[in-house]
């Protein structure tokens, strides 16, 4: 296992260096270093100066791949930018920010999020799947399914505002922004952790449900019939344990949410994660940010891909890592 476990990360390496490029680019064909300056300077009269000056401070004053004058490629900005993501030195912002720093301090809020709607939803999600599945073909599968598929259709940012409304405004129940540190911070993420579960309900217990569907059509579960095994022991013990393999494919997506926080959620809710920084920077055209989260991104989900194949061989032993 460890083989393959460094196998895969090797592999991560050229990923990681071709998002890096992409993002690079992508970036400087809508900026030029010369805009970032008068975008970041803020001042109609800027002269000259002040922009060569703001872009030697930045880093910004080399070419982008390849310096004809010193025939190198180490005098760039994309050599100069690159090379210390990979050794996870961040270093500092377009706005002077240290980002190490930042993402110290905001990925506490973001975790606070993240992990109860991660552990809630896969728990109520495969409760309300199996209960679907269990009754196949009755009333309650049928209006079951049928909500699913009305949940599923509503927008992100109606469940975002009716919970504001209903639960923050009318009931005065939680708040209906902000954040604090400490335990006080409990009544700030209870709602986007209940915005989360509901929004999230239809789409997911609907997948789930297909997915215990499908194995209870397979062979091994008529044979558990023919053998006089009862319905609940053929579900909860066999059919259950066989659907997690596809459902911890699922959960590989979400992975990279529990460090990167959810954009939308936190910006509407201002919870000062890893989320509503990553938009602010993007507002703000910060390129130093805007890699740094990608380039995380990207290592998170990797990593979440290792951590699932792994997964695979705990729950099927027929599984093996080559």
């Amino acid at each position: 296992m460890w083989y393959y476990i460094v196998r895969r990360l090797l592999y991560a390496v050229p990923i990681l260096i071709g998002v890096n490029i992409i993002t690079f680019m992508l970036f400087f064909m809508v900026n030029t270093p010369n805009d970032m300056a008068y975008m970041h300077l803020g001042n109609k009269y800027i002269t000259t100066q002040q922009v060569a000056d703001w872009k030697h401070e930045h880093g910004y004053d080399l070419p982008l791949f390849y310096n004809s004058v010193k025939h190198s490629i180490t005098a760039t900005i994309f050599w100069q930018k690159s090379v210390k993501l990979f050794l996870f030195d961040f270093g500092a912002s377009d706005h002077g920010q240290n980002i190490n720093q930042a993402i110290a301090q905001r990925y506490g809020p973001s975790l606070s999020i993240a992990i109860p709607t991660l552990i809630l939803g896969l728990i109520v999600n495969i409760i309300l799947a199996m209960m679907l599945a269990f009754f196949r073909g009755s009333y309650l599968d049928t209006w079951g399914t049928i909500w699913c598929v009305i949940l599923m259709s509503i927008s992100l940012l109606f469940y975002i505002v009716a919970g504001q409304y209903l639960i923050a405004r009318i009931l005065k129940w939680l708040p209906i922004s902000g954040y604090s540190d400490g335990l006080s911070s409990i009544k700030f993420v209870l709602l986007p952790v209940l915005v989360a579960l509901v929004s999230g309900l239809g789409a997911n217990v609907r997948w789930y449900r297909t997915f215990f569907l499908e194995e209870l059509d397979q062979d091994y579960v008529r044979t558990a019939r023919a053998k006089g095994l009862s319905e609940p022991t053929i579900f909860f013990k066999h059919v259950l344990r066989n659907s997690l393999i596809p459902i911890l494919t699922g959960i590989v997506v979400i992975l990279p949410l529990l460090f990167m926080g959810s954009l939308i959620m936190e910006s509407f809710f201002a919870i000062p994660g890893l989320g509503s920084y990553t938009m602010d920077a993007i507002r703000s055209q910060d390129f130093a940010i805007v890699r740094v989260m990608v380039f995380l991104g990207t290592v998170l989900y990797i990593l979440g891909l290792i951590l699932t194949d792994i997964s695979y061989v705990l729950v099927d032993p027929r599984v093996k890592l080559n």
